[in-house]
Parts: structure tokens; sequence; C-alpha cells
């Protein structure tokens, strides 16, 4: 997915993209960036907070 990305993504800048490239460098990224958030997500779900007892030098 990525060498494609970068394969639309250097053709953009020599030259100009079909409508169906375009279309499928919209929706390559679309997927990307929803496999990033989802990694993400999954992360952040996985980090488990500790509470701990407050100190004296806190409560004051």
């Amino acid at each position: 997915m990525i060498a494609r990305i970068n394969e639309l993504a250097k053709k953009k800048r020599e030259s100009v993209l079909t409508p169906e490239e375009k279309e499928e460098q919209m929706l390559l990224y679309k997927d990307y960036l929803a496999n990033i958030r989802g990694q993400l997500k999954q992360q952040l779900d996985s980090i488990e907070f500790i509470d701990e007892e407050p100190t004296k030098d806190l409560e004051n």
C-alpha cells in the first residue's frame, strides 16, 4: 500500500495524475489513515492506569 502511495505521489510531482489515479490515491490515503488510527487506538486501549495512594506532601 505504501509503495503505491509513494508511486502516485512521485507521479503527481513529476506530471499529472489521471482522474482514476487521483481517486485511487484518495482511497489509499483513507485506508492508510484508518490503519494508523486503528493501531493508535489499540495502543491507547491497552494502557492501564494505576492510581497510587497520595502522599502527605501532595495532599497539602
